[in-house]
């Protein structure tokens, strides 16, 4: 199954990052590494949210990484939702049809 975690982002997000970038991203490649984070990253132009794909059988894991993550327990998110995603298209789909 696929989860989508999205975050709003405050608006200095960009500006405070940094303090907080390499300990966000440690945790990103952590959960690449066991095989629950399939893609993230920052959307919008200017960005102000971000989109993390999750594989897992449970929106606890997404729900766990988002409480983890120091942008969310710094505040630049201002607020973040897990939503399961039925995919049906793709070579990941987790449910294809034809």
């Amino acid at each position: 199954m696929h989860y989508l975690l999205a975050y709003e982002l405050s608006d200095d997000y960009l500006a405070r990052r940094d303090a907080f970038r390499a300990e966000h991203l440690k945790l990103a490649w952590d959960a690449v590494g066991r095989g629950e984070l399939l893609l993230a990253g920052a959307a919008g132009e200017p960005i102000d949210s971000a989109l993390l794909l999750f594989t897992t059988d449970s929106p606890a894991v997404p729900e766990a990484f988002a409480k983890a993550d120091p942008y969310v327990t710094q505040g630049i998110v201002k607020r973040w939702t897990v939503r399961k995603w039925h995919t049906v298209v793709g070579a990941e789909a987790a449910t294809p049809v034809r």
